[in-house]
């Protein structure tokens, strides 16, 4: 049995590592199903220099039993069911109609949260990466696969640390790649292979996808900023000196070396404040 992931950014390291042979690849996107996919896409976009998105994906449980999945509703509202649930349980159309339409509520609740006025990442001709914290049915996966597949990506790979063995082997038939960093057995749930699965919270998921984001075109660095910054403030202080009175300058012996003691002290100053 192997060890327990410490948290989602660790097993994001550990998957990044296991796909670092796309690190090269042309018009690469790493997809991460929200919430708790995010943190785990992240450090694989990171790690292989990639653009982050979120793809959003609602399980459509059954109901009175939500915990079990009858399908999954995407982004864009494709709708995918698990016929053979639907019919051994003998689900209604207007049963499923109104958990699809919850569940669609939700995923354009999401949509408005985490992209804002961000249009999303355009699909066609790439090759995108899905990304989730761990697999036990694979429904929600399936259904983003599914989804995915209509935007003709130039390919499709599943990337998780952790899934139930029948789940990444069938996985291997709908998506192009399939990548599971452990497969243990008996699986029982997500969670328990990770000492701190604490939920992630939208907020959480808004922060990681502002951070990954590219600048505005352009708009300066962050170090440029400050670069910029620290010689405004120079300028002013040299600026300052010379404008001194001229009864201030008869007061000193060499008031140009006071100028170049001060302007000297200023560099060493900001040399010394500089993050």
């Amino acid at each position: 049995m192997f060890e327990r992931f410490s948290n989602r950014a660790e097993a994001g390291r550990r998957l990044a590592e296991r796909l670092a042979r796309y690190a090269s690849t042309e018009d690469l996107l790493v997809l991460a199903l929200p919430r708790g996919g995010v943190p785990v896409g992240f450090e694989v976009a990171r790690a292989l220099k990639a653009p982050l998105d979120v793809f959003i994906v609602r399980k459509l449980g059954v109901p009175g039993h939500e915990e079990l999945a009858m399908g999954a509703i995407a982004s864009g509202g494709d709708v995918i069911l698990n016929e053979e649930i639907v019919t051994a349980l003998d689900i209604s159309g207007e049963a499923i109609e109104r958990v699809r339409a919850a569940e669609s509520a939700e995923v354009g609740r999401r949509e408005r949260l985490y992209h804002g006025n961000v249009p999303n990442a355009e699909l066609g001709g790439r090759t995108v990466i899905l990304v989730d914290d761990g697999l036990a049915t694979g429904a929600t996966m399936k259904a983003a696969v599914t989804a995915v597949r209509r935007s003709r990506p130039r390919a499709v790979v599943v990337a998780v640390p952790v899934c139930a063995h029948p789940t990444c082997t069938a996985l291997r038939g709908v998506a192009d790649d399939v990548v599971c960093v452990e497969t243990p057995e008996p699986f029982h749930a997500v969670g328990i292979w990770y000492r701190d699965f604490t939920q992630t919270t939208d907020d959480e998921v808004r922060q990681l996808l502002v951070v990954s984001r590219p600048p505005p075109s352009g708009a300066p660095s962050a170090s440029k900023a400050r670069s910029h910054e620290r010689r405004g403030r120079l300028g002013r202080t040299a600026h300052a000196l010379f404008e001194q009175p001229a009864d201030h300058a008869r007061k000193v012996a060499n008031p140009c070396r006071l100028r170049h003691d001060c302007i000297d002290a200023t560099f060493r100053s900001e040399r010394r404040t500089a993050p």
